[in-house]
């Protein structure tokens, strides 16, 4: 990451406009969104003062900005395997495996499943981000769709805003839930230690439904459902509801072994070191033939390895 410090005097002809529509037209070279998120992070003060998008101006203020810009990345292909689900000419279905980052970035500037895309159809150098319409944490695992033309990529992300892609998940969760329900709580950057989200009142509107499908004697095994799609906001709304992945390094908290649990259970809880979240159905309107279609992923072998002596450590307390 990158800042820069802007300042600036707001001219008298801007008075009444929202904060975020003058500066857009007065810093031309960043986008809205950019500039919105900059705001909505604390990092436009008016006058001194932390303001909203939303805020009037009255013309005249002076506004300081620590803009912050990520570092840009050359993405190249590489020959990195692939798991495909489905192709055809407008898009691919991938299975993507915990550990593989989506996108390049300063910590991870190849290996990364856009690098892969290049290698796989050189093509998609011509489509933002080589198709990729949504992405998947580094150590989730599990299904998303790449689009391969450029009108399939308009319809997907259309169809992404429009919250008519379907997402489903599986998730391992620490305690035992009695029974399912929705999280509807804004999600932004945590204010304190950036490279965390957390519920806050600023942030974008995030809505995350679960359903029980399993309870262990420590955990429960959930069907995860999203209206939006924040980043990490199946783990924070977990956290938020003090049901946190099992293994997620910044929002599981404490581990939970059940009381009396057998070696084998415990050492493979101890090893779990990854946020146990799989992205298992994906369901969408194909942009060429306009028919509904869905895709599924069993979730991989360490979490069904995990499912499964839960069951049997649940299974042997009924005895």
């Amino acid at each position: 990451m990158k800042e820069e410090r802007i300042e600036l005097r707001l001219p008298p002809e801007s008075a009444g406009q929202r904060l975020d529509q003058v500066l857009a037209d007065l810093l031309r070279d960043f986008s809205r969104s950019r500039i919105q998120q900059w705001v909505k992070d604390g990092r436009v003060a008016v006058d001194g003062v932390p303001r909203r998008p939303r805020d009037k101006v009255l013309g005249g203020e002076w506004v300081e900005i620590q803009a912050l810009f990520e570092e840009v990345v050359e993405c190249r292909p590489q020959a990195i395997e692939l798991k495909l689900v489905h192709q055809d000419a407008s898009l691919l279905v991938i299975d993507k495996p915990a550990g593989l980052v989506v996108h390049p970035a300063a910590g991870n500037p190849d290996g990364t499943l856009q690098n892969a895309l290049l290698h796989f159809d050189p093509e998609l150098i011509h489509l933002p981000r080589a198709g990729i319409i949504h992405r998947l944490d580094k150590e989730t695992s599990g299904l998303l769709v790449v689009a391969r033309t450029p009108a399939a990529h308009k319809h997907l992300v259309d169809h992404l805003q429009a919250r008519e892609i379907h997402r489903e998940y599986r998730a391992l969760v620490q305690g035992v839930m009695t029974a399912g329900g929705t999280v509807d709580e804004p999600v932004g950057r945590h204010p304190a230690q950036r490279i965390k989200m957390a519920v806050v009142s600023n942030g974008k509107p995030a809505v995350t439904h679960y359903r029980v499908l399993e309870r262990f004697r420590a955990h429960s095994y959930l069907m995860v459902k999203l209206e939006t799609g924040r980043t990490h906001q199946i783990r924070v709304h977990m956290a938020h509801i003090r049901f946190p992945l099992l293994g997620d390094p910044l929002y599981g908290g404490r581990l939970r072994i059940p009381a009396g649990a057998p070696e084998s259970l415990t050492e493979t809880l101890r090893n779990f070191k990854r946020q146990a979240l799989h992205a298992h159905r994906l369901g969408l309107i194909h942009p060429e033939t306009d028919d509904w279609i869905e895709w599924e992923s069993p979730p991989p072998k360490d979490m069904q390895q995990l499912l499964e002596e839960l069951r049997t450590d649940a299974e042997l307390q009924k005895r």
